[in-house]
């Protein structure tokens, strides 16, 4: 079975936050991966990172990293000056995540998000050089044993890989094993015909799996189709991970940039976003059995 985790910022309005907190609540909620923001790791000590690799493998909780690149880490951008800067923090963090054992980075780290679509938008440019530059940070990301996943992302947050047919011509056209297709079943909802196609297309390339419900809510709260993704990711044998990545909680940067401008927790209280989750977890583990 699939291992069934959760991004900490379901409780959190900042794209960082105190982790070990969040990999004891992991634990205790019965998950088995907690998927954290890079923002702040590429300032974090020596001891800061082992403390927190210790501690997840202490609790048995598998770390995996999501980021969303900022405009100087666009590895698309037509600025020569921008792409080696962008290589140059991927390499650093690439290196800080190997030492802190997680093995899976995602997002769309190919671009930059959120995308500001103010300015004008080469797809066909931004392609070819982002190709070749992930293509660069993947051999990179190879060499210290790391699962490189580009997330296909909607319309509204991104225009480079918005289907799980780009994401595969994509990773296709970098030609590492190691740079994987990334699924998310609320960017699906958007742009996607078939869950159940889009799985099979993706295939054995699929590696990692971001789950939600269509408005962002924990699965089982919603419409998901969830016996027809769970059909397909059985069907393709993905055994790899399954994270969920709820965001209900208006306020701060994490909700202005998901746009979350009305509260749908319903003005839960942490322990019943806490119990929220549980019940998910109860709810995956019996879908995706």
């Amino acid at each position: 079975m699939p291992r069934i985790g959760i991004y900490y910022a379901f409780w959190e309005d900042r794209w960082q936050a105190d982790y070990s907190r969040y990999i004891r609540k992991a634990a205790q909620l019965g998950l088995d991966i907690l998927e954290i923001a890079c923002t702040p790791i590429p300032a974090m000590s020596r001891m800061e990172m082992t403390r927190l690799r210790d501690e997840a493998a202490d609790l048995g909780v598998m770390l995996t990293a999501g980021h969303g690149p900022s405009a100087a880490q666009n590895l698309a951008s037509p600025d020569p000056a921008v792409q080696r800067q962008a290589i140059a923090f991927y390499t650093d963090l690439l290196e800080r995540l190997a030492f802190m054992n997680i093995r899976t980075i995602g997002g769309g780290i190919y671009s930059y998000w959120p995308v500001d679509y103010t300015q004008p938008i080469d797809k066909p440019g931004d392609w070819a050089r982002s190709v070749q530059n992930v293509r660069t940070v993947g051999a990179i990301a190879d060499d210290l044993g790391i699962a490189y996943c580009l997330e296909s992302l909607n319309r509204f947050e991104g225009y480079l890989i918005n289907t799980a047919s780009e994401a595969l011509q994509f990773v296709e056209e970098v030609g590492l094993d190691n740079v994987k297709v990334m699924l998310d079943t609320f960017h699906m909802n958007i742009e996607e015909d078939s869950f159940a196609g889009a799985i099979r297309l993706a295939g054995s390339r699929l590696g990692h799996f971001h789950i939600g419900e269509t408005n962002r809510k924990p699965p089982g709260q919603g419409r998901m189709p969830w016996s027809e993704i769970a059909a397909a990711l059985k069907e393709i044998g993905y055994q790899g991970s399954i994270v969920m990545e709820p965001f209900v909680k208006m306020g701060g940067q994490v909700g202005q940039d998901i746009r979350v401008w009305r509260d749908l927790s319903g003005g839960a209280a942490e322990s019943d976003l806490d119990e929220a989750i549980r019940q998910s977890v109860a709810f995956c583990r019996q879908t995706f059995a």
